[in-house]
């Protein structure tokens, strides 16, 4: 638990595309905290497992021995975000694929690579404090976090977002197709076993569709500094 530490904890959860990555990254930067983005473990592991021909089935066991030994290092870059390397290899921008993004959830269902993560994501937590992303940031991995905020959308908010994201990155995609990748993997986050996509009881939920990214930053802001100072 993350009160054995005493150390300030913010979790953004929410589903895909519904902006957290980003807030987090401001709420980080403006606080001069330390980030966590719990997906990209979870894509990590999805890539790590396809380069080595493992199946994702979520019944898979070779799947947590990969989770386990990740070779993996986070880089900050000059833009704000995180440079990704694996075994080496720059996967920065493999990691933020529609494809290892969908492998990834359906790695996620993995209990066993969920219980292998846990302790990597928790070790993450260090002074002066942390701003962690994910699906069960606030429900799972840091319980006793003091300010948990979930973020949602439309789904055809969200692809239309997760479209212009693309559009920069020189990626070809459909926003048809990205609404119906979106639901899908909305379903599986939602309805598995382990950890399903839901707000914690105690976060405070804000629907992103009509606000701008400094809008809910600072929403997210001001609730930081009611319950820290």
């Amino acid at each position: 638990m993350n009160s054995s530490k005493g150390i300030p904890v913010v979790t953004i959860d929410g589903p895909a595309g519904s902006g957290k990555g980003t807030i987090a990254q401001r709420v980080a930067r403006k606080l001069g905290w330390k980030i966590l983005d719990s997906g990209a473990l979870y894509r990590l592991v999805a890539l790590a497992a396809q380069r080595q021909g493992v199946e994702l089935d979520s019944n898979n066991k070779s799947l947590a021995d990969i989770a386990k030994n990740l070779d993996v290092i986070f880089t900050p870059c000059h833009e704000g975000g995180v440079d990704i390397c694996l075994e080496g290899d720059d996967v920065t921008r493999a990691v933020r694929t529609e494809e290892c993004g969908n492998a990834a959830s359906k790695v996620a269902t993995n209990e066993a690579v969920r219980s292998a993560l846990l302790e990597r994501q928790r070790n993450f937590q260090e002074y002066p404090g942390l701003v962690a992303d994910g699906r069960d940031m606030g429900t799972v991995v840091f319980p006793d976090a003091k300010v948990k905020i979930y973020l949602t959308a439309s789904p055809e908010i969200r692809a239309k977002r997760r479209l212009n994201q693309l559009k920069e990155q020189g990626i070809n995609a459909n926003l048809p197709g990205l609404v119906r990748d979106i639901e899908a993997r909305d379903a599986r986050d939602s309805g598995r076993k382990v950890a399903p996509l839901v707000p914690a009881d105690d976060a405070i939920i804000i629907d992103t569709d009509n606000l701008s990214i400094d809008e809910v930053t600072n929403k997210v802001l001001d609730r930081v500094k009611s319950v820290y100072g």
